[in-house]
Parts: structure tokens; C-alpha cells; sequence
């Protein structure tokens, strides 16, 4: 499992693990019933505190990600992809609504909003 933690940005550690596994999942990388790292290994392989791999992986296991078994680890769920991708969708469009917004405060106008977005997605 090949995650990627990057301190300089401004989203929480927590949340770029929780990201990053579900996004696993939704590529078939982590499929049902395979096994995580455990908290400490992660913590460890990541240089990160093992608190933080425990919040991120009660979080996944609250939003009905993994099913953690005491004493044998956390394993992946069962997961509806398209619900996932749906739930990803959903937060990417609250985004760009916040960005939209953003921008219309600035005072730039729609044209020069598209056409920035445009550039964006070209790299």
C-alpha cells in the first residue's frame, strides 16, 4: 500500500490517509477483506504518530471503510465503488462551489473563472 504524506500542505494528515485509502479502494488496489498495515507499522513506515493512523483508520471505519477485529487487524469492507465515487463527486463539487464563490467575491467574472479552470486542468 503506497501512501504519500505531505506535512506542508494544509489538510490534515489524518484526512490525506482516509483520502488516499478510499481512493485505493475505489481503484481496486484494496479490495474486500485485504489486510491493512497495523497502527503501528504504518506510523512508523510513514514517520508519523500512530495516534494519527488510529483516527484516520476509526474514521474509514465509521464511514463503513474497513472492519477493524481486535487482535487481528483492520481489513477492508465491503464497498459499493460507485457509492464511493458518488461521495467523492459530491465533496469535489462543494469545492468548486466554495472556489466559484471565491472568485465572484473577487470580482472576477465567469468567462475568466472557466478559462482559469480550463488552464488548470490542462497540467
Amino acid at each position: 500500500m503506497k501512501i504519500i504524506v505531505n506535512t506542508s500542505l494544509m489538510v490534515p494528515i489524518y484526512e490525506q490517509l482516509v483520502d488516499q485509502i478510499k481512493l485505493l479502494i475505489r481503484r481496486g488496489e484494496l479490495k474486500e477483506n485485504d489486510h491493512l498495515p497495523s497502527v503501528r507499522a504504518l506510523s512508523r513506515d510513514l514517520k508519523i504518530s500512530a495516534l494519527t493512523v488510529k483516527k484516520a483508520y476509526d474514521l474509514l471505519e465509521e464511514e463503513g471503510f474497513t472492519i477493524t477485529v481486535h487482535g487481528k487487524g483492520t481489513y477492508v469492507a465491503e464497498i459499493n465503488t460507485e457509492l464511493l465515487l458518488e461521495e467523492q463527486k459530491k465533496e469535489l463539487q462543494m469545492d468548486f462551489e466554495k472556489a466559484i464563490q471565491k472568485g465572484r467575491r473577487f470580482g472576477i467574472d465567469d468567462a475568466d473563472m472557466k478559462e482559469l479552470f480550463e488552464l488548470l486542468m490542462e497540467d
